[in-house]
């Protein structure tokens, strides 16, 4: 994608709005909307289209939690949603992950790193920090089927699928995946989308919430790099 991305910001704070508005259109990116609660949030994205929400998660009214469910319950093409946090370990951001979010950032991130992950999400991806991310899922996954939103079967996965999926809640990335498993990225590309499509999952995000879910990674596992020899 070559288009110039665009993006509403929801924050209660007018500062951070104003902000980030400025910090993403030195970097050429279009700030088409801005919002300072989830309810005008979600009209604001249905008059706009933007390609990604930058999403406040804690607001008067209407959070932003309960503000991405409906966005991404809405017709048509769904942006992809990035939740905005003051704090790195927060139930809300995790439950906003579960509901579809595409990742989180916390609102110290840099001027460069804000610009790069609104082009990483809008291009597909997945923004997860991994050791943060880690935490955040160990601190507040859940293996009981009762209380799990992203409760998943795993028996239509194959053996390689499965490892794939593992290695994606450890936080590897693509290049490091295909270094493990001796493939192209491409390939790993493509295991990547299989698992996400029998998952019925949205993204990496949700795969490494299921990951955890399901139990086929337990917080008690420590992330390792495997490289061949």
């Amino acid at each position: 994608m070559t288009e110039t991305p665009r993006v509403v910001i929801v924050d209660d704070q007018a500062l951070v709005r104003t902000g980030f508005r400025m910090i993403l259109a030195a970097d050429g990116i279009d700030v088409v909307g801005e919002a300072p609660d989830g309810d005008e949030a979600v009209a604001v994205v249905r008059r706009t289209r933007p390609d990604v929400v930058l999403m406040d998660v804690r607001m008067p009214g209407t959070d932003g939690l309960e503000a991405t469910r409906r966005i991404l319950r809405g017709e048509g093409p769904a942006p992809r949603i990035v939740i905005l946090t003051t704090y790195d370990l927060d139930r809300y951001v995790y439950a906003a992950l579960t509901a579809g979010a595409s990742g989180f950032l916390l609102k110290d991130v840099t001027p460069e790193h804000l610009a790069a992950a609104v082009r990483l999400v809008r291009a597909g991806d997945a923004l997860l920090a991994p050791a943060i991310t880690r935490r955040l899922v160990e601190r507040f996954a859940t293996a009981d089927e009762r209380a799990s939103t992203l409760h998943r079967d795993l028996s239509a996965l194959t053996p390689r699928e499965l490892e794939v999926l593992e290695a994606l809640a450890r936080g590897l990335s693509n290049a490091e995946l295909a270094v493990r498993f001796g493939v192209s990225e491409a390939t790993v590309k493509t295991h990547v989308a299989r698992v996400l499509g029998k998952l019925g999952l949205r993204d990496r995000a949700q795969a490494v919430i299921a990951a955890y879910e399901t139990g086929l990674v337990t917080p008690s596992a420590r992330p390792g790099r495997t490289c061949p020899a």
